[in-house]
């Protein structure tokens, strides 16, 4: 399904264009957005160009809608409610969430922590069809599980996957889902942010290149798919960021390009290893590193090293000198992280993104560090991710 370039631009504001330019041509203050300060009356002076404008705006909000119509229509046959219990009797417990089709096979992509700890998996698809799902493979550290349902294949309906790599701040974001167990709803917003490292839950490890966006998402919506204009998955709506526990404004989705890697293995083995170079690292700034006295502006500087890992056994150094920088103490004397085989990193979130996105556990990678003022080339051979 494709459509008109024109579209790319459009985005939510048309919505309040659209208010804006009627009002312009009314003697009343047209409603527009929540805010604290009147809107000026100058924006109220009537001329023909906001009457130009008005009816540019309302062709393209009906465009926009049927745009949206029709990816709803395209989409939610492949979205499915996830309803997860666990215990018996009075103990039982049941949560909610969502997952999409990913195959003719009944290979079902959601979240890890929406299946997490669950002795029984139920399925409902848009058209109602309820059935038993068995979970095939996790990965707690990218937060993605796959199910598999035994269903005919002409009742399952695979999304569309997109490439999270092409993906820029401003481009329409749409999440479909089910928050608070309301089946098959419909949230548009932006992608507000991309490359974001995020940890999820009370994990050790983080999940790079995290897509942000202002698309509502709540409760039950977690391994929803978030799409693009043209309908095509850009990542797995995973969580939000609030004090209140529903959505304000800021959620993010895992990927798709990471689905693309993992979500193969885990249905072929069940499991996914990730690599791992034993280290936790600070990303340093022109301020830290002006009071550390480091020779780069920017990097990933060694806090630790695990003495299990690859770092240790190719004698890299973490901090030993607590400094006090910018009111937070910092270990000092551990090596500078500046480039891997010869690509630049300019921080903790680089490397973490470079290691997870380009290697995997055995290959052998060449990570350039500064040392007492001095350039080292340190071979290091990358081991499978410890579970704890």
């Amino acid at each position: 399904m494709r459509f008109p370039k024109w579209l790319r631009w459009i985005g939510l504001g048309l919505v309040s264009l659209l208010v804006a330019c009627q009002g312009m041509r009314s003697a009343a203050p047209a409603p527009g957005p929540a805010r604290s300060t009147p809107i000026p009356s100058t924006r109220r002076i009537a001329s023909p160009l906001p009457v130009a404008l008005a009816a540019g705006a309302g062709e393209a909000v009906a465009a926009l809608e049927q745009q949206l119509e029709a990816i709803y229509e395209q989409a939610n046959p492949s979205v499915v409610h996830i309803r997860v219990r666990s215990g018996q009797g009075a103990l039982r417990e049941e949560s909610t969430g969502s997952g999409f089709v990913y195959d003719r096979d009944g290979h079902i992509v959601t979240n890890h922590h929406v299946v997490e700890g669950g002795e029984t998996v139920i399925v409902t698809f848009a058209d109602g069809m309820e059935t038993l799902a068995r979970v095939i493979g996790t990965d707690p550290d990218s937060d993605l599980a796959v199910l598999q349902v035994e269903v005919p294949p002409e009742r399952l309906h695979p999304v569309t996957l997109g490439d999270s790599g092409a993906v820029r701040p401003g481009q329409l974001a749409i999440a479909i889902g089910n928050p608070f167990g309301l089946e098959g709803t419909m949230t548009v917003g932006i992608v507000s942010a991309i490359g974001r490292v995020i940890r999820p839950g009370s994990r050790v490890f983080s999940i790079p290149n995290m897509i942000q966006t202002d698309a509502p998402i709540n409760p039950g919506n977690s391994g929803g798919p978030l799409l693009d204009s043209q309908g095509r998955v850009i990542g797995v709506n995973t969580m939000i960021f609030s004090q209140t526990g529903v959505s304000s404004g800021v959620g993010f989705a895992i990927p798709v390009n990471t689905v693309r890697r993992i979500v193969p293995e885990l249905i072929a083995r069940g499991r996914y290893e990730h690599p791992w170079l034993g280290i936790s690292g600070y990303s340093v700034t022109p301020l830290v590193a002006k009071a550390l006295g480091l020779p780069a502006e920017r990097g990933a500087l060694i806090l630790e090293v695990d003495p299990r890992g690859p770092a240790a056994q190719a004698g890299l150094r973490g901090g030993s000198r607590p400094v006090s920088v910018l009111g937070e103490s910092i270990p000092s004397g551990g090596d500078l992280i500046v480039a891997i085989d010869g690509r630049p990193i300019s921080s903790m979130e680089d490397l973490i993104a470079e290691l997870e996105e380009h290697h995997r556990p055995g290959d052998e990678i060449t990570l350039s560090i500064l040392r007492d003022g001095q350039t080292r080339e340190v071979r290091v051979r990358l081991a499978p991710r410890p579970s704890s």
